[in-house]
Order: structure tokens, then sequence, then C-alpha cells
């Protein structure tokens, strides 16, 4: 059975928070909200650590707005994953690795049709073996059902394998409790990861890691 490399989607594959000032500039723009709004709404959402109905509830009260929070969440959804990019580097890392003998594959918090919209959408779905996101499936991570779920779409197991994601808990800490190695992206953001295998700084690092290990998976 191939060794088994999960990756995080939001900015570990892909810049989320690239895309989210371009929605926030987007949206204080329709509005005419003024270029205030853009700061503050990328404050609010804290790189993305706010529950996004509590994220639109306020940008309702806020601004006054006469949606109601689910169409404004809905209709934040159906744009994101327009806006995300998955550099062509990356892909081809992905390719490498699978062309490596790795099994590959996404696993990922959030709600389906806007994480399963940027994995079609930047190509990342012709790269991957499988994925499992949490508002599919009914768990997120940290649960390692999640981590199960995208193994087994994977046709991989989890021993012997690897997460690769910048949370240190949903995805280090859950990684090491789903019985995977861990890679840590350090996204400069002033938070650690101590108890990552591998810390990196990009993801194609990461990738370029895992491509020289055997094919047991083993850590050089």
């Amino acid at each position: 059975m191939p060794p088994l490399a999960l990756f995080d989607l939001d900015n570990t594959l892909i810049d989320r928070l690239g895309a989210f000032r371009l929605w926030a500039a987007e949206f204080a723009a329709g509005r005419g909200l003024g270029q205030d709004a853009v700061q503050w709404l990328v404050r609010l959402d804290a790189d993305g650590s706010v529950p996004m109905d509590v994220f639109f509830a306020r940008v309702r009260e806020r601004f006054g707005l006469a949606e109601p929070v689910e169409e404004l969440w809905r209709d934040y959804r159906g744009r994101l994953p327009y806006l995300v990019e998955c550099r062509g580097g990356v892909l081809a890392g992905l390719d490498r690795l699978r062309a490596a003998g790795w099994a590959v594959g996404i696993v990922t918090n959030g709600m389906a049709d806007n994480q399963t919209g940027k994995i079609r959408r930047t190509g990342l779905a012709g790269r991957v073996d499988g994925w499992a996101i949490s508002g599919a499936e009914g768990v997120r991570k940290p649960d390692t059902r999640l981590f199960e779920i995208a193994a087994a779409r994977c046709g991989a197991v989890l021993e012997g394998g690897w997460m690769v994601g910048d949370d240190p808990d949903k995805d280090v800490a859950g990684g090491h409790a789903a019985g995977l190695r861990t890679i840590w992206i350090d996204r400069g953001t002033g938070v650690t990861a101590p108890t990552a295998d591998l810390a990196v700084d990009d993801v194609l690092a990461a990738v370029e890691a895992l491509i020289r290990m055997p094919a047991s998976g083993e850590a050089r």
C-alpha cells in the first residue's frame, strides 16, 4: 500500500488569506464602504479563525446590511473559490509526489460547497487521490475520523503517513493523534508547533522533503 501524504487546504496548498483580502476589497467596493472597511473585515476574520456565521453577523450589524446572515455567507462561499489560487509549482510538486509512489490527499475544515469549489477551481482535484471536508463528513479536524476518511478516499491507511499543515492544533496535534507524522508550515504568524516532526516555511519545501524520503515514508 502506498505511503500517505495528507495536506491541509487553506493557507497550506492555497493562499486563503490572499483570496480573502481580494474578497474583502470587492465586498467593500460593491457597497461603497470605503478602504477602512476592507481592513476592518480582514482584522475581524483573524486569518480564518472566526466562524463565518459569527463573522457575517458582525458584518451585517456593523454596516447595517439588509441581507440575512445566511445570504451573505452563501454569497461569500460562491465567490471565494474564484479568488483562490494554487501556484503552478505546488501543482507540479503534487504530481511529482504521486509519481514517486505516494497517495496524496486533502483534509480540510469548512463548508462543503466552498472547499470543494476551491479544490476543483484551483486544479487540485486532478492532483490528489481524494479529499475529506468537515462540512460534508460531519466531523472536524482535529477529530481523528476526518483523517481516517481522507486516508480511505486515497486508498491508503494512516499508519506510516504524514500530515502537512499550518495549524498547530488541527494539523499537527490532530495528525499526531491520528497516528501520522507531521510537517508544520510556519507562516511567520508568531504561533509555534514544537511537536511537529518537521517545520518548513512553505508547502513546496514540505513536498520536496516527502519526495526525498524512501518509499516507506520514513524520514531520513
